[in-house]
């Protein structure tokens, strides 16, 4: 099945370097670009897309407003990959907590592009594990700080539920998880798809962090 891509950037070189590096991927269709924010969330409720590769810094809306809108505020299904010029970017922390499923460097090659957006169009985790725990434990770190953790949500999960997402916090793959709780990898998807509608969230990624300022992860637990 055909990925469907939207190209948000304030720079119009960007915006067609893209278009033609995750063009020329099979499976891959640029079907839209914005130069704003919010020509992103017009655009996006116009062509719908899978995936919105979605740079930060745009005049007028950014990049994490307009993930907020998109992810919050719409009916619509997309994924938003940010783009960021460094790995640790403080703004990357608030696009997550706007509603984004990953982040990828902007000097990525055009293979790493397209296989950020078929990862982040699985509803799978971008990040390695070693960068998933550095970046969700600074994340939390900050976002504690900001509001009282609740736990109400968390009281859904069964306990093999809550085990798997306190690996996925950890950074830990489908595979890993299986490995070390002894089942099938396909028995971690079937509790990681119930995890996520019980707790109303989009992908792993966001289920992490979910871990983590509910307090079920401690930040630095990860971190062996």
């Amino acid at each position: 099945m055909t990925i469907r891509v939207m190209i948000a950037d304030d720079q119009a070189m960007v915006r067609e370097a893209f278009s033609v590096l995750l063009g020329a991927q099979p499976g891959i269709e640029v079907v839209a670009t914005a130069a704003d924010g919010l020509e992103a969330v017009a655009r996006a409720g116009e062509f719908r897309p899978d995936v919105i590769v979605m740079d930060i810094r745009m005049p007028g809306l950014d990049g994490i407003g307009a993930t907020r809108r998109i992810t919050r505020e719409t009916d619509l299904s997309a994924k938003v990959l940010v783009l960021t010029t460094f790995d640790l970017d403080e703004y990357v922390y608030e696009a997550l907590r706007a509603g984004a499923s990953g982040f990828l460097l902007k000097d990525a090659s055009g293979v790493q592009l397209a296989e950020a957006v078929r990862i982040v169009a699985a509803g799978e985790a971008l990040l390695s594990p070693e960068i998933t725990k550095r970046l969700i434990t600074e994340f939390a770190q900050l976002s504690r700080s900001e509001r009282p953790p609740s736990r109400v949500r968390i009281e859904a999960l069964t306990r093999r539920e809550t085990e798997v997402l306190t690996l996925v916090a950890q950074g830990l793959s489908n595979a890993e998880i299986a490995a070390g709780l002894v089942v099938a990898e396909q028995t971690v998807k079937t509790h990681m798809g119930s995890i996520l509608h019980k707790l109303g969230l989009r992908d792993r990624t966001q289920a992490a962090v979910f871990a983590y300022e509910t307090g079920l992860v401690v930040p630095g637990a990860a971190d062996h």
